[in-house]
Parts: structure tokens; C-alpha cells; sequence
């Protein structure tokens, strides 16, 4: 990874610091991004100290358009290639809510944000030759995909309903159609696994479906001493970063080891793909040419 950079969303904390951390240990270029700039430097200064390569800084709000646009402002000022773009970033609301945009907050941070950020980093992408996207699902993504429901319309929670882990199959859709529409830059799928991150820390237990909520406290009990590995949680979206097995694949998808993993049905549903490929472009007003 040597003489590569890197852009990881979300990495001041859990998954994505993890996987920033083992990346530039590899020796790439990391580009960490949060939020928050002083958990941002902070992380950056940890990292610094062990990395083989060299460390920068960015902030933004993903969850939102706009703050999406700077962000690609900013990492074209500074960069004129971008190597791997790992789209790490998620997040799990208790209740429907819309952005400053008016599109629904889970759908916006981990379906639109991804599509939109690949889409405005696409020319240093493209500058870099053989560059990759890695997408992080997560959650169950398992199931059907509905599309009169995907900002959470109708349904956002149920008995074993989620809109959480309809929004990461979403995502899965998504990037399974971005892969079959480019040629020069590969989209590939990561699965973490279960990890007991600060973002699932955070998340209250009214954010579960009914059916599963009375297992949120065993959770907390076990997650410190079960699931706070983010050495294991992160080695899918390492894989698909920085392995040679991995040059020139797309349209992948693997599991929690690395290993290459069976699409589950509600992402490759047709429908279901065209659905949310036109929500993410009608949103964003963007497109991969």
C-alpha cells in the first residue's frame, strides 16, 4: 500500500479508525474522517506514532449534501489521485428524522452518502488507475428491499422489521449496480460482523425491533467482552482495500473473514437495485457518467 491513498469515512472511532489504523500500517497515505475535529486530531496523533504512512485530517457531515460537496472540494485540493475510497461511515436512528435536506437520516448517512461521495471523488478516483471502493453493510442485510418504502415512509420500525437493516441492504444494491456501471475503479462490499462499537454503544434500545429488544441488555453485558475486537471487525473492508488478490474485482461481496460471500437476495432484486439507484440519483442530482 505503499505510496496509495486512502480516504476512510468515519474513522475517529470503532471500524473505520481500525481499519484506517491497519491500512497505513501497510504503509498507505490515510485520510481519516469524522465529524468531530478534535476526535479526529486526536485519532490522527495516535496513529501517527505507528503508521508506516502518513496521516491527514478531514471533517464533514456526511449526512447532508452540502457537507458532502466540501468534502470532495477539499480532498481535490489537496490530492490529485485517491487510490481506495472505504465508505465506512453508517448509522442507526430510534425514530424517523430528515436532514437539512429533507431525506430520511438513516437512508441519507448510509445509502445517499456513499453514492453521492463516489460520485463527486470519482476523477481522482478514475486519476489513480485500478482504484476500489469498499462499501461497509451491516446489521441483517438479508432481507427484501421495499421501494415505496425506502426513506422509511411507511414503516420504519417493526416486530422484525428494521429500517436500519433495509437501508444496508440498500446500500448493497446500490453499490452491486455501481459495480456493473464502471469500468476503471472497482466496488466491492464489506461485512464487518457484530462489534461492539461507540456507535452501537450509543444506540438506545428502543432503535431495535420489538421481537429483539428484550436481548439489548445481554448485549451490553456481553459486547465489551464478546465483540470489542475491531481487529477482526475490520478485516473484510482491509481485504478488499489493500489485497492483490482483490486487483481488478468488483462486484464482490465478502464476509467477516474476508472471504467471498453469497449476495443476498433483496440486493439483487432488479426492482429493488433500479429503485434505489433512482432515489440516490434524484436526491443527489449526480450520476456516474
Amino acid at each position: 500500500m505503499r505510496g496509495k491513498t486512502v480516504l476512510v469515512t468515519g474513522s475517529t472511532a470503532g471500524i473505520g479508525r481500525e481499519t484506517a489504523r491497519r491500512l497505513a500500517l501497510l504503509g498507505a497515505d490515510v485520510i481519516l474522517l469524522g465529524r468531530n475535529l478534535e476526535r479526529a486530531r486526536a485519532a490522527a496523533d495516535e496513529l501517527s506514532r505507528e503508521a508506516a504512512g502518513g496521516v491527514a485530517v478531514l471533517t464533514a457531515d456526511l449526512s447532508n449534501l452540502a457537507g458532502l460537496r466540501r468534502l470532495a472540494e477539499q480532498v481535490t485540493e489537496r490530492y490529485d489521485r485517491l487510490d481506495v475510497l472505504v465508505n465506512n461511515a453508517g448509522g442507526m436512528n430510534a425514530e424517523r428524522r430528515l436532514t437539512r435536506d429533507g431525506v430520511e437520516a438513516t437512508f441519507a448517512v448510509n445509502v445517499l452518502a456513499p453514492y453521492a461521495l463516489t460520485c463527486l471523488l470519482l476523477p481522482l478516483l478514475r486519476a489513480a488507475g485500478n482504484a476500489r471502493v469498499v462499501n461497509l453493510t451491516g446489521g441483517m442485510p438479508d432481507g427484501t428491499i421495499d421501494p415505496g418504502n425506502l426513506q422509511g415512509e411507511k414503516k420504519y420500525l417493526g416486530w422484525t422489521f428494521a429500517h436500519y437493516n433495509q437501508a444496508k441492504t440498500a446500500l448493497m444494491a446500490m453499490s452491486h449496480r455501481f459495480a456493473s456501471r464502471l469500468e476503471e475503479v472497482t466496488v466491492n462490499v464489506a461485512y464487518p460482523g457484530h462489534a461492539y462499537t461507540p456507535g452501537n454503544q450509543a444506540t438506545p434500545m428502543r432503535a431495535f425491533p420489538y421481537l429483539y429488544r428484550p436481548a439489548a441488555p445481554l448485549i451490553r453485558l456481553l459486547g465489551p467482552l464478546l465483540l470489542s475486537d475491531m481487529g477482526k471487525a475490520s478485516r473484510s473492508s482491509v481485504h478488499l482495500a489493500s489485497s492483490p488478490e482483490m486487483e481488478g474485482v468488483t462486484g464482490a461481496y465478502v464476509d467477516s473473514r474476508g472471504r467471498r460471500a453469497v449476495w443476498p437476495s433483496g440486493a439483487l432484486d432488479r426492482r429493488a437495485q433500479h429503485a434505489v439507484w433512482s432515489e440516490c440519483e434524484r436526491l443527489s442530482g449526480l450520476n456516474p457518467g
